[in-house]
């Protein structure tokens, strides 16, 4: 039940009448008809900008038009006043009978109230988290973890076919660099004294990796060249890796549908294939690029390579493919890697990259739309730092990774639900300060807590009715008399949830899922409202003592909203508190 859709189907109804009447002339174009919620809620519940978007093409003034809008509006039973405002703006109150629907509709749909077919059964591939596979993932994959799962499961929720992926970057020089310092730990295993030289990892963590190498292979590398070893401690290395970047994800609630790794593509033909689909197209050509900005000609040598023609789809300059020695860039195995899912049928992309990958963005975009003739988007979300605190000092690096916060580090402080809940606090691109005292702070200024008190609130509502032999099924009190919510708080609470079908969607279009942790700590707010205002008056108290029938409505009320808070939480991939403690 999205309230704000079935209203605007009404405004359009009532539009179709005052054509079919002569009011209006027919052929309007309507689509950019809305209703939403007025700037200012003292307005009324929602506004339409129907007048005024009809008003020229009408040949009409607006406030016309909205007189005549408001006239047939008003013979809706849902429609308790409709008044022109200004130019001719349309807001509209609806009657008391509309909020307890909502509260039905919430009681009976459960988890599935405000679930939706936008989607329509599109398939959606996001790729997210995708780290080099060289050692724990750190703080920062942590948000991206978090984002990239959040959002695979808004666009579940209204009606997209999802594919959680990781892309395993196993097919660069990184590889190699934690192939030789797996060996230093093999070597170190065997009682020998090694040194980590730059540009190798000296974690902790490739210790057990070191040890576990001994116990498969024994001495056998020990003292040989780096050709008789390198290549099977590169996949051995790489597998231990993965474990336990596996493990740090399962630790975070985060499973993947699909490990795909780089290394699949190279001399399979299938980055060849890639670039052919592009050469097709007249896409790509040899060419010698301009000098990067910033260097002189006298330390740039111009050399001819292989590139692809991306400023035809909207990049600022030609990117390389090939080098002049004959290898692939990093680049063409990402075209290839993009090209492999468009032709597994997906018909949206999205990536989720860290803030450092920001100038990949563009061409990134461009092959997808040069390899789909612009029949596939690829959006591409990337996700600012995080800044970590404890005791007001910033929270120092992990031994056992070296030379970076691990995500177990995070995980292990506060847990993975409100490391969940407060990395979508913020807009994934917008930077976060994660405050390891304040995110377990039991206030109002913790939207974790805040969030989650007040499903247990409700929690101890209904557990007290229960002791109190009140029926408090989610059947039963749907069918309570709830006519009998009439104050203003209880009316906002009743509005609040009814937004949230709208905000839902809105999150799936623009892939915005912090814009349900903003909506949760706002319902929460309206639910702590109404229970504060019930200490001072106790007829808005949810148990009215001697009166079951009163007492199941105003549960009715508290129940949608742990309803809704389930639902949310779902989506941010957080486990709603029964109780606080």
């Amino acid at each position: 039940m999205n309230l704000f859709t079935e209203i605007h189907a009404l405004v359009l109804d009532e539009l179709a009448v005052l054509q079919d009447e002569g009011k209006l002339p027919a052929g309007l174009d309507l689509s950019n008809v809305t209703v939403e919620p007025p700037r200012d809620p003292a307005h009324g519940d929602m506004a339409t900008n129907a007048a005024m978007v009809l008003a020229k093409p009408a040949g009409q003034k607006p406030r016309d038009i909205a007189v005549d809008l408001a006239a047939r509006l008003l013979g809706s039973e849902r429609i308790e006043t409709a008044e022109v405002a200004g130019p001719g703006f349309l807001n509209l109150r609806l009657a008391p009978g509309v909020w307890q629907d909502v509260l039905r509709a919430a009681l009976e749909r459960g988890d599935d109230f405000g679930r939706s077919d936008m989607g329509a059964g599109k398939r959606v591939n996001v790729e997210y988290v995708s780290a080099n596979p060289t050692g724990p993932l750190h703080v920062g994959h942590t948000r991206g973890a978090v984002f990239g799962d959040a959002l695979a499961s808004l666009l579940d929720f209204v009606g997209y076919d999802v594919t959680r992926e990781y892309y395993i970057n196993d097919g660069g020089a990184q590889v190699d660099v934690l192939a030789r310092s797996v060996y230093l730990r093999y070597l170190e295993a065997h009682g020998q004294a090694v040194a980590f030289e730059d540009g190798t990892y000296p974690g902790d963590y490739l210790i057990a990796v070191g040890e576990a190498l001994k116990a498969q292979v024994g001495d056998a590398y020990v003292d040989q060249p780096e050709a008789v070893w390198l290549a099977e401690i590169r996949t051995f290395a790489t597998e231990a890796m993965m474990d336990l970047i596996r493990a740090d994800l399962k630790a975070l609630g985060v499973e993947m549908d699909v490990f795909f790794s780089e290394k699949s593509l190279y001399g399979t033909g299938r980055i060849e294939e890639a670039l052919k689909a592009l050469e097709d197209k007249g896409l790509i050509y040899e060419g010698v690029l301009e000098p990067p900005k910033g260097k002189t000609p006298e330390d740039w040598e111009p050399r001819e390579q292989t590139l692809f023609r991306s400023t035809e789809h909207g990049d600022d300059v030609d990117r390389p493919v090939k080098k002049s020695d004959g290898s692939w860039t990093y680049f063409a195995p990402d075209i290839a890697y993009h090209y492999d899912k468009v032709e597994r049928g997906f018909d949206m992309l999205i990536d989720v990259f860290g803030a450092d990958h920001g100038g990949y963005v563009k061409r990134m975009k461009a092959a997808v739309s040069a390899l789909t003739d612009g029949r596939v988007p690829l959006d591409i979300k990337l996700t600012q730092l995080v800044k970590l605190f404890k005791n007001g000092e910033p929270f120092k690096m992990s031994k056992r990774a070296g030379t970076f916060v691990t995500l177990r580090d995070v995980v292990d402080q506060v847990g993975p639900d409100v490391t969940r809940f407060v990395m979508l606090t913020r807009k994934n691109d917008a930077p976060l300060d994660f405050d390891f005292d304040k995110v377990l702070e039991q206030s109002k200024d913790n939207p974790v807590f805040y969030v989650q008190y007040a499903n247990a609130r409700v929690n101890s509502v209904l557990r007290k009715a229960r002791e109190a032999g009140i029926e408090v099924e989610d059947a039963t009190l749907a069918g309570a008399d709830l006519s009998i919510l009439t104050h203003e708080a209880e009316t906002a609470v009743a509005k609040k949830l009814a937004e949230w079908p709208r905000m839902v969607e809105i999150a799936g279009r623009t892939n915005e899922p912090h814009r349900v942790a903003f909506y949760l700590y706002d319902l929460a707010s309206e639910l702590h409202a109404l229970w504060n205002r019930g200490n001072d008056d106790p007829s808005l108290r949810f148990l009215q003592e001697g009166d079951p029938a009163t007492s199941q409505a105003k549960i009715a009320l508290a129940r949608a909203v742990t309803v809704v808070i389930s639902a949310g939480l779902g989506i941010l991939g957080v486990t709603p508190a029964e109780e606080m403690r």
